[in-house]
């Protein structure tokens, strides 16, 4: 292993994984970093399925260039799970009312579905999956989550997609007024890479 190709060309997703997993002493390149150029059909039914699809469909290109050959090909799928809603948009949360649609009018139908609905019937939480495809052909799969609730109007800038209205009870906030820092300790998406992180450090042993 000597580097990390991680399937996104979402530069916000990849401040957190680079946030996350430096220190492994692996360069980490996105997929659009690697010119990597690849539409991979997510066509999965959970989280975990579309994760290692992404993963597995990058990895077959990585691993015919010569510089990437020795590569970890990661990838993760994530979404919201809205329990009330019957865990929508889950799986579909970035093609909800379409991609091109704004996640501004996203998250406002979110909460015009939900009006009138009490704070104890407005659980929810994010869900990451994160799939890595190794040089020699085995993969690993985990899972993150973070829990809390829809919040009743669209608040804070720091973070993107549906973080404006998920609701932390505990620190009296919703995810987008949290600290880069702080949302990397309770995210979703830190929580898997730690574990992913961890995977890794034991496979370098």
């Amino acid at each position: 292993m000597k580097k990390i190709i991680f399937a996104t060309g979402n530069e916000h997703k990849m401040v957190e994984v680079r946030m996350i997993l430096d220190g492994l002493g692996l360069e980490i390149l996105s997929q659009k970093e690697a010119e990597i150029q690849a539409d991979v059909v997510e066509d999965g039914t959970t989280f975990e399925e579309n994760a290692l699809i992404k993963a597995s469909e990058i990895a077959k290109i990585a691993h015919e260039i010569p510089e990437y050959k020795e590569a970890v090909v990661m990838a993760d799928d994530s979404g919201l799970e809205i329990d009330y809603l019957n865990k929508e948009p889950g799986i579909y949360s970035a093609r909800y009312m379409g991609e091109d649609t704004s996640y501004d009018i996203k998250n406002q139908a979110l909460l015009d579905r939900l009006d009138g609905v009490p704070d104890e019937k407005r659980t929810a939480r994010f869900v990451c999956a994160i799939a890595a495809v190794l040089p020699d052909g085995s993969h690993e799969v985990v899972r993150g989550t973070m829990e809390g609730i829809i919040g009743h109007e669209i608040a804070g800038e720091n973070g993107f997609g549906y973080d404006p209205i998920f609701y932390l009870p505990e620190c009296g906030c919703t995810s987008a007024e949290l600290a880069p820092e702080e949302k990397n300790r309770r995210s979703h998406r830190g929580e898997g890479l730690r574990k992913m992180r961890e995977i890794l450090e034991n496979k370098k042993k």
